[in-house]
């Protein structure tokens, strides 16, 4: 399999990823739950797009499927084409894997607490088919963590227990840095920092959109948040999309009671970009 990459940066109309018909259902007859109830959208390269709703709509375990993580029930997930289904080699999935990452709400579970930071950045070259000598990933490894930030030489050593929510959540945005993949999502990845980091982090995942034309998926209960960084809104509500479109369009003229209803929740949104500007 060959999923060549997409010239970086900027943005285009190329759909990278695409959604049709999405379902995802667990349990059976009476205990039967429809997560995922009939998704459909696309991405484009170089776009930052939030996939909206409140905890149980269904946003997470549509992300989960995205990254092949899940099985869908029923539905197409295509990347550049291609149905994801139909990569069943090991060697396919761990492909795919350089061209989709993702970011996660708690980033201390992503780490395994017996290993360094060094050891879990290394690590994530094990995903990429060139070969590297030990001075390459060492320097890749120090530009990765300079660009987001932090001292290298400082961390490389410490273990999860050592380092601050925010270090842990940037140090997840410098292993995709490493592997540079074309998609990121990121699932609630400010919720479980301090107010004071979130908007450096949320600075450094757009930054990877302005610089390296990099695709941004925000799975996100917090609209706030949604409106400020995202080109569009996809709201999912008890596992549907009820709504879709521009930001500024759905946020000024909501077309769903769902989302007014979310929108009423919240203060008044005025100007786009003022939550990465504070």
């Amino acid at each position: 399999m060959v999923l060549a990459n997409s010239s970086k940066p900027g943005r285009s109309q190329e759909t990278v990823l695409e959604v049709r018909n999405l379902t995802k259902v667990f349990g059976s007859g009476k205990n039967m739950t429809v997560a995922v109830d009939n998704v459909s959208f696309s991405v484009a390269r170089g776009e930052v797009l939030s996939l909206l709703g409140e905890s149980g709509s269904g946003k997470t375990t549509t992300a989960r499927m995205l990254l092949g993580l899940m099985t869908p029930t029923s539905g197409t997930i295509l990347f550049r084409g291609r149905d994801l289904s139909t990569f069943h080699k090991k060697s396919e999935m761990r492909e795919y894997w350089t061209h989709v990452q993702a970011v996660f709400q708690d980033p201390f579970s992503s780490f395994n607490s017996f290993y360094s930071v060094k050891r879990f950045l290394t690590n994530a070259f094990r995903l990429l088919p060139q070969q590297l000598t030990e001075d390459e990933k060492h320097a890749r490894i120090q530009e990765a963590m300079r660009n987001v930030g932090l001292n290298a030489d400082e961390l490389l050593n410490k273990r999860p227990h050592e380092l601050s929510g925010g270090q842990r959540q940037r140090i997840m945005i410098a292993r995709v840095l490493l592997i540079n993949p074309d998609v990121l999502i990121a699932d609630e990845p400010t919720s479980m920092i301090d107010a004071s980091s979130r908007a450096g982090i949320l600075n450094i995942l757009l930054d990877l959109r302005e610089k390296l034309g990099m695709t941004i998926l925000f799975i996100t209960h917090d609209i706030g948040l949604a409106y400020y960084t995202s080109d569009r809104l996809l709201i999912m509500n008890r596992g549907k999309l009820v709504e879709q479109g521009p930001a500024d369009d759905i946020i000024n003229n909501p077309k769903d009671n769902y989302t007014k209803q979310l929108l009423n929740d919240v203060p008044v949104l005025t100007r786009k970009w003022d939550l990465v500007a504070e």
